[in-house]
């Protein structure tokens, strides 16, 4: 046994119908590099098997959703359980060989890091219930609010424009016009005669003043 408490290393690139699994002793050495199928039962017999070659941790790339059987049979047989998160796993590969993305090869890193640098490792405790719980409550909530924002996008395209707010600049004009008139000239009279080039309008004198006396 070394320093990190465990003997074997079982990394799992967990999928939907099957997983990869990659065994590793402390000295490197491949105990088991297959593909399994998502069954208990196949799974609980490759645990088991391990269990034999000392103490076992095994780690998966996903905690959640399709990691879930795997965690579930190890930890009903007592082995604990650790997960790599996947920047970490991009970082750790680029120092291994090779470029191509192949399950075994993910596998196999998987299980190399957790042998080599357990400090990259998360544990997978029951917090991460509640956070898969929080998780799946936060996914509704997006949902809603996706689809109150579409129907207030419907409704506002369906609905009759609405009016501008009023501002001085798009009041309309209301102040009569005539042709060759300013609009100061309704206010000033002599104004208006002066545009057209007319002298004001003189009162008439008493001389033509006709009124008629009783």
């Amino acid at each position: 046994m070394n320093d990190t408490g465990f003997d074997v290393w079982c990394g799992l690139d967990v999928g939907k119908q099957t997983h990869h699994a990659c065994a590793l002793d402390a000295h490197r050495q491949r105990l088991f590099d297959k593909e399994l199928p998502q069954d208990q039962t196949r799974l609980g017999e490759l645990f088991e098997r391990l269990k034999t070659h000392g103490r076992v941790l095994v780690i998966v790339d996903q905690p959640n959703t399709i990691g879930a059987l795997p965690i579930a049979v190890a930890r009903s047989l007592g082995i604990q359980v650790a997960y790599l998160p996947g920047l970490a796993m991009r970082r750790i590969a680029d120092l291994h060989p090779g470029s191509a993305k192949t399950d075994a090869r993910d596998a196999f890193i998987i299980a190399d890091a957790a042998r080599s640098m357990p400090h990259t490792l998360r544990r997978v405790d029951l917090g991460d219930e509640n956070l898969a719980e929080l998780k799946v409550l936060v996914g509704f909530d997006e949902d809603l609010t996706a689809e109150t924002t579409a129907c207030r996008t419907a409704s506002a395209a369906c609905s009759p424009r609405s009016p501008q707010p009023w501002s001085e600049s798009s009041a309309p004009n209301w102040a009569p016009k005539q042709a060759g008139r300013s609009s100061n000239s309704w206010a000033d009279p002599k104004a208006s005669e002066r545009h057209r080039g007319q002298s004001p309008r003189r009162p008439r004198t008493g001389r033509h003043d006709h009124r008629c006396l009783d």
